[in-house]
């Protein structure tokens, strides 16, 4: 079954999903600066576009490009600001 996510005002949309590989999410972040709690580990894969993120532990933000990930542990939050749009793959272990 496919669920339908909306976040911050309908800025990030997303579409949720089981793969082979376990849950996922596909969305799209509009420009802007956006704070994400996490149950679960998480790797965001940056589909197209850019995203600079703070990242739990972490004292300065990092530019992630299309093609570029980064891990989140469970339990904790990370900072993200959108470059314009973004696609993203979000991926739960």
């Amino acid at each position: 079954m496919i669920s339908s996510n909306e976040y911050f005002d309908g800025t990030v949309k997303s579409l949720g999903y089981i793969s082979a590989t376990g849950k996922s999410t596909i969305g799209v972040m509009e420009p802007g600066e956006y704070e994400f709690n996490t149950s679960a580990k998480e790797t965001m894969n940056v589909v197209e576009g850019e995203l600079i993120a703070l990242l739990p532990g972490e004292t300065e933000w990092k530019s992630y490009k299309t093609g570029a990930f980064f891990k989140v542990g469970a339990n904790t939050s990370f900072k993200v600001k959108s470059v314009g749009q973004t696609a993203y793959l979000c991926q739960y272990d």
